[in-house]
């Protein structure tokens, strides 16, 4: 093989590699915000209350982020590509048998299929980019691939809400289960193997050894930037429709504001992820935390108009962290490490964004949510010292 055929064969690797993490994501993501499409048709279908909507929904997303080590190390065992796959596959299966279920037992049993399924995306997706790109380019696809999740997001939603125009619900979850299944068999097709690095010794392990100690807290203090980061998301987020309805907004406006936030956050996911393979993932966080707390105090006395102008830009904060964040993960843990490594970031992220607004809302409640808002700014401050202790063990990788 030439030099110049070996450069386009992995150019092409990394092509067909990010487009199957990219469409995991795509798909994994969009099912798990379809279950918001879905509350009021089950609520219709089988009388539930508000708790037991709340809890169809805790039964997909906590065993979605519950079963997120466990796919690591079935990854470990078997592949990434068989546990991604069959996860894909099982996922789409879960709304299939959501599309049958006849009761609320089997919608949650269902949902619970769905959730398993979903838990094998983030770790072994993330795993997939980092075992194909390597310094800024790993940055700059990271950015893709978590854009490529608000997509989803959008997407299946938007194709479900279309699909009731013409079929029946159960008809028409079952399609897009379906849907899932297919994607499991191409994500096992398409999907490159790589060999077994443990044998290698790894630059991580190369700079552990130079760097000293400071090197060993690496990994747990990125995931504490990222705790912070996820419970700050989510806290903002449940309190704003209370803000903005203070200063005189109506319901639709406060839809237009969440909208004018998500779209900044996907945004942000993209072009934050550039902007550190460019300046590094240190200023980067400095950046996105600092605009984000900024963000939060000014929003608090701004007219209505002038808010509504912001939001774009505290999304983008708000969301740009995390493509920085995961995709640092790889410059800190050996290879053979780091599918169980995202399993155990995603989870305590994941589930520091699920308890977040519970706790801020008890805050809210003793204060009132302006004061909690403020606090809410304050503690994302706390990721830049925890940052500046990062700095040593990522400037040894190069």
């Amino acid at each position: 093989m030439t030099a110049s055929t070996a450069v386009a064969h992995t150019k092409a690797e990394e092509r067909r590699a990010l487009a199957v993490a990219c469409g995991a994501h795509v798909l994994h993501d969009g099912y798990t915000d379809l279950v918001y499409v879905m509350l009021p048709i089950w609520q219709a279908e089988f009388g539930l209350g508000y708790a037991a909507l709340g809890l169809m929904k805790t039964v997909f997303s906590g065993t979605l982020a519950s079963f997120q080590i466990p796919s690591g190390f079935l990854a470990e065992r078997f592949g990434a590509p068989i546990v991604l796959a069959l996860g894909t596959a099982l996922a789409g299966t879960g709304y299939c048998l959501a599309g049958f279920s006849q009761g609320v037992a089997l919608l949650a049993a269902a949902l619970f299929v769905g959730g398993l399924g979903a838990s094998t995306q983030h770790p072994l997706g993330s795993s997939l980019i980092t075992h194909t790109f390597a310094g800024p380019r790993s940055l700059k696809a990271f950015g893709t691939y978590n854009f490529s999740g608000d997509i989803g997001k959008m997407t299946l939603p938007a194709a479900a809400s279309l699909l009731f125009v013409v079929l029946p619900w159960r008809e028409a979850v079952a399609m897009l289960g379906g849907l899932g299944v297919l994607a499991g068999v191409a994500i096992f097709v398409l999907m490159p193997r790589f060999r077994d690095e443990a044998a290698a010794p790894s630059k991580i392990e190369k700079s552990s050894r130079a760097g000293g100690a400071s090197h060993a807290y690496a990994f747990p203090l990125l995931l504490s930037v990222g705790v912070i980061d996820s419970a700050t998301r989510m806290a903002f987020l449940t309190f704003l429709p209370f803000v903005l309805t203070a200063k005189g907004a109506s319901l639709p406006t406060v839809g237009l504001a969440l909208t004018l936030v998500f779209a900044g956050g996907a945004a942000g996911k993209l072009v934050c992820a550039f902007i550190g393979a460019r300046i590094g993932a240190v200023a980067t966080v400095w950046l996105t935390e600092a605009v984000t707390a900024v963000g939060i105090a000014v929003l608090l006395p701004l007219p209505l108009e002038a808010a509504l102008a912001l939001l774009p830009l505290v999304g983008i904060a708000l969301n740009g962290t995390s493509s920085v964040i995961y995709g640092s993960v790889p410059d800190l843990v050996e290879p053979a490490r780091r599918q169980r490594a995202f399993s155990i970031f995603y989870t305590g992220t994941i589930g520091a964004g699920a308890v977040s607004p519970a706790i801020y809302g008890l805050l809210g409640d003793a204060v009132g949510v302006p004061s909690a808002l403020m606090v809410v700014a304050a503690v994302v401050l706390l990721t830049l010292p925890i940052t500046l202790f990062l700095r040593p063990a990522l400037a040894s990788v190069p």
